[in-house]
């Protein structure tokens, strides 16, 4: 019994030996081959466990087609002509032939039979859809598109069939009101084709180039000259074969530099503005001298020019000279008497402007003196000028006088003492003059205005636009104005002049003469004391009246002293008018 015993827990012992030796050490090399095959199966699947998930990271995309490159837009000929008619319009004329575009609509429908989609075992995919968030620059199409598709179509395929000729009309509109620089510098980066009508020669022919290169209260660096010298000499080059009007603007550095480039690359250059720069010399004078042959039209004004140097110009080439604009200063005198003495004879236009304010009884004489140095004078300006009674002490009278004068400016935004007499000596040998500004000047009266020998004289301005409390101001006379130019008067300034209710009464019935309507289109009573009454007849007798200024007038109901603008404006106050006066007689 001992003996089986022993037996059994031996043989016990060999049983659970191996199944011990599995659990605990299973890589043992003494395992069972069931144990290896259950261990090979947990490996394999852990195995394919992370081939499954490398597969899923590191699998290759499906090929993609190479993005070919973009293709450049072939700029073919226009398949038209463009001729212009005599109303300033462009008339498209379409050169291809009836059965070209037969052909055409053939050879397009070959293509689309031969593209056709293939009856292959491939599955038939729709087509992926992108939808493209609309731009907020992106107008909605409008009803006359209603049936063509929009990926035909487009949204800026308009811009690409527009003919180039078309858009330089445009941007000739915009240039003429608004200038060349920054719009078309601006349209250029808009695409091709807005890039090459912007870069017509035709739209820049009047530019004017203002200083934004710094700060202001910074210096300008030595990489910021360079820069401006490459955009100023790239510009002339590239853009200014036609210039035609050139202006610079507050430049105080480089200034010769740029006239000296202008004057080389721009030989039809026939005026030049120089407004409020500094370094004007010799250099930049005698460039004009040999390059702009056709130069007319020199302003200076509120420029630091060298007098002498500015006098020599004037003496050797001043005869090209038509229209001169200064500003006037102790140092312009010698100018002035160059100028009297004959060195711009052709001279049409001359504007002095005066900076300082300060006495010019010495200009006043100068001025007389320019009677024969420039027999062809058209218009004088003289602004902001400070004339005093003592000037007109003289008896002188000159018997030549200004002939071809037309427009004579005494303007100034503060009082000036001109006199008659100062008027007389300045005109009485100027039949032809047509326009006549004495705004500010007080001592003037209605009187004096009508003994001058100008017969149809169209404009008109007497306004003070300052203030006239401690002024002398006539109180009659103003029927005298609208009598004696009431076939020609075109324009009437009359602002903050102390007229009385009758006179201008009188003076608005006198505007027709008897004969008919008057040719008035602008009036300006602000500030007066005109009537109701006077108003009627203004309208009434100005069918062509298109501007009425009644600002602060105290005699007028409220609710009518505004300024009225077009006829229809002012026909709106004729109907008001009319209504007011039915309702006054039925009461």
């Amino acid at each position: 019994m001992e003996d089986l015993c022993e037996s059994q827990h031996v043989a016990g012992t060999s049983q659970t030996g191996p199944a011990e030796c599995v659990e605990d050490a299973p890589s043992s090399g003494s395992a069972r081959p069931g144990a290896t095959q259950k261990r090979k199966r947990n490996s394999t699947s852990r195995e394919t466990g992370k081939r499954t998930k490398v597969k899923g990271k590191s699998e290759p995309a499906p090929k993609r087609k190479k993005k070919k490159a973009r293709k450049t837009a072939k700029w073919n000929a226009p398949r038209y002509t463009i001729q212009e008619t005599d109303n300033d319009m462009l008339l498209l004329i379409s050169d291809v032939d009836q059965y070209e575009v037969q052909r055409r609509t053939k050879r397009r429908a070959r293509k689309v039979t031969k593209t056709a989609p293939r009856s292959s075992t491939k599955r038939a995919t729709a087509p992926k859809t992108t939808v493209k968030a609309e731009r907020k620059w992106d107008s909605p199409p409008s009803a006359g598109l209603v049936g063509v598709k929009l990926e035909e179509q487009g949204h800026g395929s308009w811009g690409l069939r527009l003919p180039a000729e078309i858009l330089v009309r445009i941007f000739q509109v915009v240039v003429s009101r608004d200038g060349a620089v920054p719009f078309l510098c601006r349209v250029s980066r808009v695409c091709r084709l807005w890039h090459g009508a912007a870069s017509s020669p035709v739209l820049w022919r009047s530019t004017t180039l203002g200083f934004c290169w710094t700060e202001p209260g910074k210096q300008q660096l030595l990489k910021t000259q360079v820069k401006i010298q490459n955009t100023v000499s790239w510009l002339a080059q590239n853009r200014f074969s036609q210039l035609r009007e050139f202006a610079l603007c507050h430049w105080k550095h480089l200034v010769n530099y740029t006239v000296q480039t202008i004057s080389q690359f721009c030989p039809h250059l026939t005026s030049l503005k120089l407004q409020d720069c500094a370094g004007v010399t010799s250099e930049a004078f005698l460039s004009l001298a040999s390059g702009c042959t056709q130069l007319a039209s020199l302003n200076l004004q509120h420029s630091q020019v060298h007098v002498p140097d500015l006098i020599s110009f004037l003496e050797t080439y001043g005869s090209r000279i038509k229209q001169l604009l200064i500003t006037f200063n102790s140092r312009v005198m010698a100018l002035i008497n160059a100028i009297s003495k004959g060195c711009c004879p052709e001279l049409q236009l001359l504007e002095i402007d005066n900076k300082f304010v300060r006495d010019s009884h010495q200009l006043t004489l100068c001025i007389e003196s320019l009677q024969s140095g420039c027999p062809k004078l058209q218009v004088l300006r003289l602004l902001n000028q400070t004339w005093l009674p003592k000037v007109v002490r003289g008896t002188t009278v000159f018997q030549s006088g200004f002939p071809q004068l037309e427009e004579l400016c005494l303007a100034t935004s503060s009082s000036s003492s001109v006199e008659e007499q100062v008027l007389y000596r300045l005109l009485h040998g100027s039949p032809r003059l047509r326009v006549l500004d004495l705004r500010g000047c007080y001592r003037v009266t209605p009187a004096g205005l009508s003994t001058l020998p100008c017969k149809e004289l169209e404009c008109l301005y007497l306004g003070l636009y300052c203030s006239s409390n401690n002024l002398t101001l006539p109180k009659e006379g103003s029927h005298l104005l609208t009598g004696r130019w009431n076939c020609t008067l075109l324009e009437l300034d009359l602002r903050g002049q102390a007229f009385s209710e009758e006179d201008l009464e009188i003076a608005m019935a006198k505007l027709t003469g008897g004969e008919g309507s008057s040719p008035l289109r602008s009036l300006n009573l602000e500030g007066t004391k005109v009537p109701l009454s006077a108003l009627r007849l203004v309208i009434t007798l100005c069918p062509q009246l298109t501007y009425l200024n009644l600002t602060s007038c105290r005699y007028l109901p409220r609710g009518l002293k505004r300024a009225y603008r077009g006829q229809e404006d002012i026909q709106l106050l004729y109907d008001r008018l009319i209504k007011s006066t039915q309702v006054d007689v039925d009461d």
